[in-house]
């Protein structure tokens, strides 16, 4: 007697954005699949469009240099109810402000965000323990001062791919704080 077929393609896929709970690298996947980057690539794309025709209540999102199951934004409002924890509180103005200058200018020192922005220390730390920003190291300026920059949750929260996604400075309502 003959044991279940193996799994297919789509369903290694799928199987392994949903089982990760993070976005998911295409030589990642290309390992799963035993197959080059470049295959695993263009099965990917091939799972998203399958994905999207099917409408079957969410779909494969390209973000922080990988891939990932999400409910589509048309959904979630409804979906409200059944969601925990709740989001966590928007950010103050002053914390975007502090947030785009470290975006932009990063590696940057708390120096430069302060002659940017002015007081941001406690910010800096707010960001810090929301995973949005962390430390890079050390200037190699007098004394040493730490070097900020953002992570891969702050791709995922603004859902940026790269860096390269950020909007041009015109464009992002923050420019004002980048002149220098």
């Amino acid at each position: 007697m003959n044991g279940p077929a193996a799994p297919g393609t789509p369903a290694l896929i799928g199987a392994a954005l949903l089982a990760a709970g993070r976005p998911v690298m295409a030589r990642e996947i290309a390992s799963v699949l035993g197959v080059t980057e470049q295959t695993a690539q263009k099965e990917l794309e091939q799972f998203g469009r399958r994905l999207e025709a099917a409408g079957l209540g969410f779909e494969m999102e390209a973000v922080a240099g990988g891939y990932r199951l999400i409910v589509p934004p048309t959904l979630a409002a409804r979906l409200a109810p059944l969601l925990s924890p709740p989001a966590l509180p928007a950010l103050s103005s002053a914390a975007l402000e502090v947030l785009a200058v470290i975006a932009y200018r990063q590696p940057v020192t708390r120096a430069e965000i302060e002659a940017m922005r002015g007081g941001s220390a406690g910010t800096v730390v707010t960001l810090q323990e929301r995973e949005l920003v962390k430390v890079l190291g050390r200037s190699d300026s007098v004394g040493g001062p730490l070097l900020y920059g953002t992570t891969e949750r702050f791709l995922l929260e603004f859902g940026l791919g790269s860096l390269d996604d950020l909007p041009p400075l015109q464009d992002a309502g923050f420019s004002h704080l980048l002149r220098s």
